[in-house]
């Protein structure tokens, strides 16, 4: 069932075309992503489709009452409201019913007889508008997104307010949901949680986003924008870029037929008299109408042109962490670290927001102190490091003077026109003198890897370079990394930039506590799959070579009693249980019905499936203890 259409939309952007004679039509249960280099008018199209910018021509057609909910790319303004009110609020009157009840609840109201009145009238309406399951709905994307509920939003990061307004978008259960880079600040553990989410939701889900991983994992449709067209590809990513190269291939073919036929009528057009006899006049008309039809071909934009100086070789050692910790107050940010990187290294950096990964690099780079160890740096270093904040960059000033202070450029050695240097990071000649504070995302971080791919630097420190690149960016940053001969430090939430970038990952695993494995984000995820795999092979005592703490040693190792031996040939079988039972409990949370049950279901469940995480954990433990008895009794 079809519930919105676009019929010939048209929109500009002063002379530039956005949108031309678009058409398009979305059906209840389609994901679809919209795809796009930035700047080609993705943003606006999703404004066009709530009604926010009004096309310049065209017709859109909606389903009688249908409900849109739209995540906007801005950061939202300030409000008193806290961010339980903001959530909540995308509900309707029922969500300021379920605000108003949570700070009855949740702060020191209920010691007078009227606040618990009120608190009586507040839970039967609430009852009666069936609020109780989208009380528990809001409550679960705070946690899921680890969001204050109690804190005001304008005391909240542009970050957080980003992660608030995406709650409320998903709170508010429409029918059409409309995300704009939905995982730009979320860890990877929440873009995680939200492709599930997503993919049990029941309405129609439209989204922009540079995460390849989160589009193959969730479209069912790919639609791009290209040069004010809109084309759809039915089926996954993969194919769609497959699509897409045999489109372009074609369609430079059909470029290159045009002009050459183009070339030859103005050579023939200028061998004078004989090509204005009245019998070739048609051959006249048919050569101004290709110079008119040339005059409005939009080339595509072209690719990002830009290359990396790793300058001269560092020493061997380049950082050696010992026994690294940080503090901040009484919370360990950083615990007992000890690592090496040597030249030629490309970490990757892992965690959830907040856990302390930006923490990490400053340590390494000098900017904080640790509380105690030692950091210690290589020779001949040379470090070039991207903030994610941007802080180098001026936002008053032009693109040109955030550059450079005057209009030539040193790269590699050569000296370089301004211009012509910001040409190959896709910025137009009129972009140059533009202010920093009127560019795009992907524009501002465009800008700082113009500026940071003009430093020499055998050390690259990159902090979340992805946010707002589109993919054929992201694609050249990295092929230009993966051939890049210096050391590279990267933190980042996108999974497929880290698998074809890093070598290594040091992982935060709770407690300050940072663990390194080899390969990227899928090798670590592959081996959490698999730790418990060892633990609940099936009819298959475990071995002394699957345990990988050594065994105490004494005199006289003790041996199991009989009792000990029947419960540690049972704890196979009892893990297996309790796993299956974990996944199909966690498959009940993600079905879109789950919170429309009674309040009472819903809370039962949750209360289980984490009783059957605390019951895993002691199984396993005791599993490792008994098996470490069995095995220091047999040696």
């Amino acid at each position: 069932m079809a519930l919105l259409r676009l019929d010939n939309i048209s929109h500009a952007y002063g002379h530039i075309p956005l949108l031309s004679q678009v058409g398009f039509q979305i059906d209840a249960g389609e994901r679809v992503c919209l795809v796009g280099r930035n700047g080609t008018g993705k943003t606006t199209l999703l404004r066009v489709i709530t009604g926010e910018t009004l096309a310049d021509d065209g017709e859109i057609w909606r389903a009688d009452g249908l409900r849109v909910a739209h995540l906007e790319q801005e950061v939202p303004p300030d409000t008193d409201q806290t961010v339980f009110e903001v959530v909540a609020g995308g509900t309707g009157e029922l969500g300021g019913l379920l605000a108003e009840y949570h700070h009855l609840t949740h702060g020191e109201h209920l010691a007078n007889r009227d606040s618990l009145l009120q608190l009586a009238r507040l839970q039967a309406r609430i009852e009666t508008l069936g609020g109780w399951n989208v009380n528990q709905k809001v409550e679960t994307v705070l946690s899921k997104l680890n969001l204050p509920a109690d804190k005001r939003l304008a005391d909240c990061s542009g970050g957080i307010r980003r992660q608030v307004m995406l709650a409320r978008a998903l709170a508010s259960d429409p029918d059409l949901l409309l995300l704009d880079e939905p995982t730009n600040h979320l860890d990877i553990n929440a873009i995680d949680w939200l492709e599930k989410y997503l993919l049990g939701y029941r309405g129609a889900l439209m989204f922009i986003t540079h995460d390849r991983t989160f589009v193959r994992r969730l479209a069912t449709r790919i639609i791009e924008l290209d040069r004010g067209n809109l084309t759809s590809f039915p089926g996954d990513f993969d194919r769609y870029a497959q699509k897409k190269d045999e489109l372009l291939e074609i369609e430079e073919r059909a470029a290159a037929k045009f002009d050459k036929k183009l070339a030859e009528e103005e050579v023939w057009i200028r061998r004078g008299v004989k090509a204005r006899r009245t019998r070739n006049e048609g051959r006249v008309r048919e050569l101004q109408a290709l110079r008119k039809e040339k005059a409005e071909r939009l080339d595509s934009q072209g690719k990002a042109r830009f290359t990396l100086d790793a300058g001269g070789s560092s020493g061997k050692l380049v950082v050696d962490l010992r026994r690294v910790s940080f503090r901040y107050g009484e919370a360990t940010i950083i615990g007992d670290l000890t690592t090496r990187i040597l030249r030629g290294d490309r970490v990757g950096i892992i965690g959830p927001n907040g856990s302390g990964k930006s923490t990490l690099l400053k340590l390494i780079l000098g900017e904080l102190a640790p509380t105690s160890g030692e950091v210690l740096l290589g020779t001949r270093l040379q470090v070039a490091y991207f903030d994610q904040h941007r802080r180098t960059l001026d936002p008053e000033k032009s693109v040109r003077e955030n550059l450079s202070d005057s209009d030539f450029v040193t790269v590699r050695g050569k000296s370089r026109h301004v211009i012509g240097y910001l040409k190959d990071f896709l910025f137009p000649p009129q972009r140059i003198d533009s202010p920093v504070n009127a560019l795009s995302g992907g524009e501002r971080n465009r800008l700082l890897l113009a500026k940071l791919f003009t430093q020499s630097a055998n050390l690259m420190v990159l902090d979340e370079p992805t946010n707002d690149l589109d993919v054929d960016t992201l694609e050249l940053l990295e092929e230009l990394l993966s051939e890049y001969e210096g050391t590279l430090l990267l933190v980042s939430h996108d999974r497929t930039f880290l698998d074809n970038v890093v070598t290594s990952t040091l992982v935060f695993e709770g407690d300050g506590k940072f663990n390194e494995y080899a390969g990227g984000y899928e090798d670590w995820a592959r081996y959490q799959r698999q730790i418990p795999d060892v633990a609940s092979e099936t009819k298959k005592r475990p071995t002394a070579a699957a345990v990988t703490v050594e065994p105490k040693r004494s005199d006289k190792p003790r041996k199991l009693t009989y009792k000990e031996q029947r419960e540690l040939a049972r704890l196979p079988e009892k893990i297996e249980g309790l796993e299956a039972e974990q996944v199909e409990l966690n498959a009940r949370l993600a079905e879109p019905d789950f919170y429309r049950q009674g309040n009472e279901k819903i809370t039962a469940t949750i209360a289980r499936l984490e009783a059957v995480k605390a019951d895993l954990e002691t199984s396993y433990a005791r599993w490792q203890d008994l098996e470490l008895v069995a095995v220091a009794a047999s040696n």
